[in-house]
Order: C-alpha cells, then sequence, then structure tokens
C-alpha cells in the first residue's frame, strides 16, 4: 500500500509547487484569463445587442417596405382607375365626334334635298308657266283673230279697270 501512501517530502514539495504555481498562475495568468472572459463576455453581449437591433431595423424595413408596397399598389389602382376613366372619355368623345359628323351629313344632305326639291319646283313652274303662256297665246290668237272680239276685250278690260 507504499503505492497509495505518499511521503511527507513529497507532500511538502507538492504543497510548495502548488502554492508557487497558485502565485504565478494569481499574479499573471488569472488576470489575462479573467480580462480576456470579460472581454469575450463584453462582446457576447454585442453581439446580442447588435442582433437586437438588427431586428429591429429589418422589422422598420419590412415595415416599410410593406407600405411601399401599399402606396404602389394603391398608385396602381388609381392609374387603373384614371386609365378607364381615360378610355371611357376616349370612347365618349369619340361617339359624340361620329354623332356630331353624322348630323353634320344628315343636316348637309337634308339641305342639297331640300335645295335640289326646290329646283324641281321652280323648274316645274317656269315650265307650267311657259305651258301656261303657250296655250293663253295660242288661245288669244285664236280668239283675236276678229276684230269683234278684239273689241269686246278691250271693253270688257276698261270696265274691270274702272270698278277696280
Amino acid at each position: 500500500m507504499e503505492l497509495f501512501t505518499p511521503d511527507f517530502g513529497l507532500v511538502f514539495w507538492m504543497f510548495v509547487a502548488f502554492i508557487l504555481l497558485f502565485l504565478v498562475l494569481a499574479k499573471w495568468g488569472w488576470p489575462v484569463i479573467i480580462k480576456m472572459m470579460d472581454q469575450r463576455a463584453n462582446t457576447i453581449d454585442q453581439g446580442v445587442e447588435d442582433a437586437r437591433k438588427a431586428k429591429e431595423q429589418l422589422d422598420n424595413a419590412r415595415a416599410e417596405a410593406q407600405k411601399y408596397v401599399k402606396e404602389a399598389q394603391a398608385r396602381q389602382a388609381e392609374m387603373l382607375r384614371e386609365a378607364a376613366k381615360m378610355k371611357t372619355d376616349i370612347i365618349e368623345e369619340a361617339r359624340n365626334e361620329a354623332q356630331a359628323a353624322a348630323k353634320k351629313e344628315m343636316d348637309a344632305a337634308r339641305l342639297a334635298i331640300e335645295q335640289a326639291r326646290k329646283e324641281a319646283e321652280l323648274s316645274f313652274r317656269n315650265e307650267v308657266g311657259r305651258f301656261s303662256i303657250d296655250i293663253a297665246e295660242k288661245m288669244m290668237r285664236e280668239r283675236m283673230s276678229d276684230n269683234k272680239a278684239q273689241t269686246e276685250l278691250v271693253n270688257k278690260l276698261l270696265d274691270e279697270i274702272e270698278k277696280n
């Protein structure tokens, strides 16, 4: 059992070595280790804070992007409404112009027909008047062939003039 029970000298030198190692580590080792652990803890805390800020920025960016998307959709809807209104206005304007052109053509045709009718009527009256004069001339020549008929006609006309 001597292997399991150490000598007093061995324990003493182990204790001295442990104290020396403890003092060396306490003076130069642990402050560096503690400093590194503090730096690591600060780095982790800073990383967590940066991650939180990044998440906030991402949330803000998403909200802003959503706002822009809604705004763009509203603009698109407005543009579509304006396009539909413009289409309706253009169709209505074309319809009105076509109706105005058709009315103008109808009025022009009506005027041309009226003028042609008046010209035909005037021509007809002139023809009838000329035929009437020709017939009256022929009748007068026949009736006025003798002097007695001429005298009667002149007397009759003078009597009518005196009455009026």
